[in-house]
């Protein structure tokens, strides 16, 4: 027997939603919560030693212990990214019911940190296009440094509330939508999680998820795909919110191919299919996921096919063209002394969110324009995009990779001068500057490693 001390009303409520499986699940919580990562496809294919794969997705892993994943070079380089493996589950939706062939626009409406979106990037084609939202601005932010760690052009990052999206009937064809909720299914991994549980904060988040799903719903368009997902395991939260959006709306809910052996139990409430993930039955922690279409006729945003962003000089723009793969067929905009660039097919798209919501950033920040001279920015160095072989290059081991993620003085000799790529493992870190005399650290002060070795 487990001698986790659950809240009593919780541990009520989930002995009868469990029965006979309650011990299991109690015992569950006496054990490590598993680790697990998930690979940037672009940037790293081969998983570390000894790692298992997570079963419903092609690029996540199980570790065999947690490493200090703060002195890594590669997880700063966004070579990968630290995520919880139940909620990688989204991959199996997305490629069950979504044409990933077709240049989609793509809403991850309560984005922060990035774990879903990051995981989306990988999932979407080229032309399509990602909008990251974050209500909190400090999220926001993170939210925005683990999108330009991926290194995808053809995302946006966003600070909004729900209802803003009102603004933009019917412009996504996909939804996802990681409600705020009471968190039930964290209990194993985080214990304040446990301690800030109440009943009232239930009542509380269901709530709150039904303003949500209720302010954003006329931004989907008709035929779009809704993506329900909670990391609780509260009825109130999940089915019975999805109860009342199938009063509220037309839609129709999409079932799931799922593998037996995967653990994961598909449940049927009253004609909704719903998977959950309970820890005595999955390696990873609680997680519930529904897929909903939009059945409703519903209006559409007319975008206009112009670009009103204020664009750099012509010569700046043939020296960024060279900079990027595929630099011809790339917007490239000035904002607040910054280049910026995207696929050109998504220019209408990004102009008409730019007039309706609080951008942060647009496709890869490239560099800041100093008296028409160019200074490459971080994200550049970390894009997939960038055309390395037009930049000098440092292969530098581990020590010197720290040293540089700390911001701290290099003292590297290299007879070459000027914009330099700091590689370690042939992934590129960010930039040095190499003068006559010293070369200047110009990773951003705001990211660096504040750990000791």
């Amino acid at each position: 027997m487990s001698d986790t001390q659950f809240p009593p009303s919780f541990e009520l409520r989930m002995r009868e939603q469990l029965g006979m499986r309650w011990d299991d699940f109690s015992a569950a919580h006496q054990q490590p919560s598993p680790v697990s990562i998930r690979l940037n496809p672009a940037k790293l294919q081969r998983p570390p030693a000894g790692a298992l794969p997570v079963p419903w997705t092609t690029s996540g892993y199980y570790l065999n212990e947690r490493p200090s994943f703060t002195l890594d070079p590669h997880f700063h380089a966004g070579a990968y990214y630290v995520q919880e493996a139940s909620s990688m589950f989204l991959e199996q939706a997305f490629r069950q019911v979504v044409d990933a062939q077709k240049a989609i626009n793509v809403l991850d409406l309560c984005a922060a940190p990035g774990g879903k979106s990051t995981h989306l990037l990988s999932l979407m084609n080229e032309q399509s296009l990602l909008v990251s939202n974050e209500v909190i601005r400090s999220r926001a932010n993170v939210l925005a440094e683990n999108i330009q760690k991926w290194g995808y052009g053809n995302a946006v990052v966003v600070h909004n509330d729900p209802q803003d999206f009102q603004r933009l009937p019917g412009f996504f064809d996909v939804m996802v939508i990681d409600a705020p909720c009471s968190g039930e299914g964290l209990f194993r991994k985080d214990k304040h999680a446990m301690e800030e549980w109440s009943p009232d904060n239930v009542a509380l988040c269901s709530k709150r998820q039904r303003r949500i799903l209720s302010d954003v719903w006329p931004a989907l368009k008709t035929g779009g795909l809704l993506f329900y997902s909670t990391c609780t395991y509260n009825p109130d939260e999940n089915e019975d919110n999805l109860e009342w959006l199938r009063q509220e709306h037309d839609v129709e809910f999409v079932p799931l191919m799922v593998n037996e052996q995967w653990g994961v139990e598909a449940v049927d409430h009253h004609g909704i299919p719903g998977y959950r993930f309970y820890p005595h039955r999955v390696k990873g922690e609680g997680f519930f996921l529904c897929v909903i279409r939009k059945t409703e006729e519903a209006r559409e945003s007319r975008v206009r096919h112009k670009n009103s962003f204020t664009g750099p000089s012509k010569k700046i723009i043939e020296q960024l063209s060279a900079w990027v793969k595929n630099g011809a067929e790339k917007t490239f905009i000035l904002r607040h002394d910054q280049v910026q660039c995207f696929p050109q097919n998504k220019t209408p798209d990004i102009d008409f969110l730019a007039k309706n919501l609080y951008l942060i950033t647009a496709g890869i920040v490239m560099a800041t324009v100093k008296h028409e001279k160019l200074i490459p920015e971080h994200p550049l160095a970390l894009s997939i995009d960038l055309q390395p072989e037009n930049f000098l290059r440092l292969d530098v081991g581990l020590p010197e990779a720290l040293q540089y993620l700390r911001k701290e003085p290099l003292t590297i000799s290299t007879e070459k001068k000027g914009f330099t790529l700091i590689y370690h493992n042939d992934i590129p870190l960010g930039w040095a500057n190499v003068l006559d005399n010293r070369m200047n650290n110009l990773y951003p002060s705001d990211w660096r490693i504040r750990k000791g070795s």
